[in-house]
């Protein structure tokens, strides 16, 4: 039997209430004891979902500093759904007081915060899971374990697009303001596409050639990049956040003896190889949503898809595009 995990969410937003309406329905092991958002009209659109679905509102601290001097003592872990720049305090302060935690994506604004997560999460022996739904879709770790098994031989070039009716969508929001988001459309829907090449490729970029366009908002919105691998491969990642009203994406990976392909969320897994006329879907498992994959690590029924070190894995390339960007698209060398 599942034993029950008393978990607090932090942060009631339209990303946060979207994670909710799946948790609602695992009464058999989840139990949200506590909410902690500063925003009355986010906590009463939460609260709506608990009582539509027959269950006791949670209590909202609205102070983050209260909340966990409060609530650390009765959860066992947090979901953070906040915005970006708060993710690296936020969570290093729920690992050491003993805490694991679901940490909405992107993990942290750099990789200096990436390797101080990483060093909290190894002093404190506390789970830190980063809901990045590709990273921990089945369709991303079917794609990487086919990649690594040599079946396809070596990735040779990988060509990745993401694009969204973004900028209009987030104007006046937090999502484009800097010193809140980190970075604009790029870093925020396309950091689904940099964590899955990164996943993908397996290891670091030796350089990157970076181009992005605010397009007239205060965050990027348009970004073009180029990258090759320690090991040679070539990527081409295309952005563009000022769409018609759509959002999608298509990753492809050109191997030796094959073509792969998948989405930024793992929506999907398709495959050609050596003969074949055309791609195929590959067949896996059922998917399992984030929070349902946290409970699937924090149980040890699976080894965990999305560790911090995947955060440090973005950041680092997320470090040399605005780098190269801010240099016009001069080529920056990654140690």
């Amino acid at each position: 039997m599942t034993s029950l995990v008393r978990v607090g969410i932090v942060g009631c937003g339209g990303m946060a209430r979207a994670h909710l309406k799946a948790m609602l329905q695992m009464t058999d092991s989840t139990s949200i004891c506590a909410i902690c958002e500063p925003l009355t009209s986010n906590y009463e659109m939460a609260g709506k979902m608990f009582s539509d679905a027959g269950l006791p509102v949670p209590p909202n601290e609205p102070d983050w500093e209260r909340f966990l001097q409060r609530f650390s003592g009765e959860l066992d872990a947090l979901f953070i759904i906040t915005p970006h720049a708060y993710h690296h305090d936020q969570t290093k302060s729920a690992l050491e007081a003993g805490l694991d935690v679901l940490l909405e994506k992107p993990m942290v604004i750099n990789a200096a915060e990436a390797r101080s997560l990483i060093e909290t999460r190894d002093r404190t022996g506390k789970l830190l899971v980063v809901a990045f739904p590709g990273s921990l879709s089945p369709q991303v770790r079917q794609a990487v374990s086919l990649l690594r098994s040599d079946n396809l031989g070596s990735i040779l070039n990988i060509s990745a697009t993401v694009w969204q009716n973004w900028q209009p969508m987030t104007i006046n929001t937090w999502r484009q303001q800097p010193e809140l988001a980190g970075g604009g459309f790029l870093f925020d829907t396309g950091a689904h596409v940099l964590n899955t090449v990164s996943d993908l490729v397996g290891e670091g970029f030796a350089e990157v050639a970076a181009w992005m366009d605010n397009h007239g908002a205060p965050v990027d919105i348009l970004a073009a990049v180029m990258g090759r691998t320690r090991s040679g491969a070539f990527v081409t990642i295309n952005a563009c956040g000022s769409t018609i009203p759509s959002c999608a994406s298509d990753i492809r990976v050109f191997c030796e003896r094959g073509i792969l392909r998948t989405g930024m969320w793992g929506e999907r897994l398709e495959l050609q190889r050596v003969g074949e006329t055309d791609l195929s879907p590959f067949p896996v498992p059922d998917s399992m949503g984030v929070w349902e994959q946290f409970l699937a690590v924090r149980t040890g029924q699976i080894a965990n898809p999305s560790p911090p070190e995947v955060g440090l894995r973005m950041s680092l390339l997320w470090d040399a595009i605005r780098e190269s960007a801010a240099q016009h698209g001069a080529v920056v060398k990654i140690n």
